[in-house]
């Protein structure tokens, strides 16, 4: 089994953490890819740069030119997986849902601790449009942006551990779900700080890829997911990389190199 975990943003180190957390979590036999986007913000921390990265993300997606059998976006709530169901027929998990998925399944309420304040209402409709919020205690600002995260571990797992207490103490929450795939690895030392159980978003995703190809599933085509119908798309990214043909059948164009 092969599934591609795809960094929503361009940071190599923050792709190669998610590598490393997607290949701890992985099941021995499963192969997991890394992989970031061509074009695109470094970080993602607001509306603007969420809506770029889902169309970098797709297109990164098409331009894989090996079999795979799942994807996983390693953007915490982030636009851009609907659109990509559409268009690949590989069961798409994207990680703010997954935590939240297995929170509900070990805790009564779940909070999720996240980067930036401006980061909370996505990461709060993601959760809405999902079915998924009713069992979230709260969503939490470490106050940390992504790239602060990346560049300095240990003043993120304070900032993380201070608002996962608040939640547990304050908000009852009985899970904490990560809300940023670059803070991966940290589980460990909130796990040990607060006693609760701790969801690595990529972890959570990557072990749910893997029930969905074990069961034999895909998205579903026949509604909602199914194919765009074919249009002309002028200059703009995915304009190759789409290649929907007059048929409704979707083509991949070559690879590119970074």
């Amino acid at each position: 089994m092969k599934i591609i975990v795809v960094n929503v943003n361009t940071s190599q180190s923050m792709t190669e953490a998610i590598g490393e957390a997607a290949r701890r979590y992985a099941s021995p036999g499963t192969e997991t890819v890394a992989l970031q986007p061509y074009f695109g913000a470094e970080a993602v921390d607001s509306y603007f740069e969420s809506y770029l990265s889902a169309v970098a993300v797709i297109d990164r997606v098409l331009a894989y030119d090996e079999p795979y059998d799942a994807v996983v976006m390693a953007g915490f709530g982030e636009h851009g997986r609907e659109g990509l169901q559409e268009l690949v027929e590989q069961p798409v998990v994207e990680i703010c849902e997954a935590s939240a998925h297995v929170a509900i399944m070990i805790g009564r309420a779940y909070s999720i601790v996240t980067t930036l304040q401006r980061s909370v209402p996505p990461i709060e409709d993601r959760l809405r449009v999902s079915g998924l919020w009713d069992r979230c205690a709260s969503v939490r600002a470490s106050g940390m942006s992504t790239l602060e995260v990346d560049r300095d571990p240990a003043g993120a797992i304070r900032a993380v551990v201070a608002e996962a207490r608040k939640a547990v103490e304050m908000d009852h929450a009985e899970v904490i779900c990560l809300g940023c795939a670059g803070m991966a690895g940290l589980e460990e030392a909130i796990t040990t700080e607060l006693h609760v159980p701790v969801i690595d978003g990529v972890g959570a995703a990557v072990r749910l890829a893997e029930a969905l190809v074990g069961l034999g599933l895909k998205t579903s085509k026949v509604s909602t997911y199914a194919l765009p119908e074919p249009k002309n798309i002028i200059g703009w990214p995915l304009s190759s990389a789409l290649g929907l043909s007059g048929d409704g059948s979707a083509t991949k164009r070559p690879q590119r190199r970074s």
